[in-house]
């Protein structure tokens, strides 16, 4: 009988690129994601307080249905057209 060993480690060259940073947040459309962990609401509405009056900025709030899934395709849908997404991770 053989032993199969098999490497666990992620060998893979990683394709991912980091977004640009904005110039100015002023004008822009923030989107504020909560992933439904407790805390994170309170997280970003002090979040959005904030960038609304520091830097005059709009701002979409939206709610994963669950944090222990990836965002569903509809929610991935209304955050296509925002400058920036915020998520909150919070316990």
């Amino acid at each position: 009988m053989s032993i199969t060993l098999v490497n666990p480690c992620n060998e893979r060259k990683s394709i991912a690129t980091r977004a640009s940073r904005l110039e100015t947040l002023a004008g822009k459309t923030i989107a504020l994601l909560d992933i439904s962990k407790p805390g994170g609401s309170i997280f970003l509405d002090r979040v959005e307080s904030l960038l609304v009056k520091r830097h005059a900025v709009r701002v979409l709030r939206e709610v994963k249905p669950t944090y222990t899934k990836p965002a569903p395709k509809p929610l991935l849908e209304k955050l296509r057209g925002v400058d920036a997404v915020v998520e909150a991770l919070a316990d």
